[in-house]
């Protein structure tokens, strides 16, 4: 007969971990986070982002930091686009010397 170990639960963010522990993380998630991350919803309504982590004793929730962008995507638009058109005079100049070049090869 086996006897099934029951291992403690915790959570806890990457800060707190003991430095070993944080290099056991590390070397667990060499490319990041971003497959095994996890949205923990709290009863409050409140969120936070963690990853699995399992030592022989205990079974780890890891609090991550997690930067949400939340840069408005029409003011990036304004860093790129402007009403106000550059040289747009100097165009509406060269149209209508433009439409004057079509109208004197109409004529000939």
């Amino acid at each position: 007969m086996t006897t099934k170990v029951v291992k403690r639960r915790s959570v806890v963010s990457f800060a707190n971990l003991a430095p070993e522990l944080q290099e056991e993380v590390k070397r667990l998630y060499p490319t990041g986070y971003n497959e095994a991350m996890m949205r923990i919803e709290k009863p409050n309504g409140d969120f936070f982002y963690a990853v699995p982590f399992e030592t022989d004793e205990v079974i780890y929730l890891v609090k991550v930091a997690v930067k949400i962008d939340d840069h408005i995507e029409e003011e990036d638009d304004k860093d790129y686009y402007s009403d106000d058109l550059k040289g747009a005079d100097e165009f509406a100049d060269h149209a209508d010397e433009d439409e004057d070049i079509d109208n004197l090869r109409d004529e000939i």
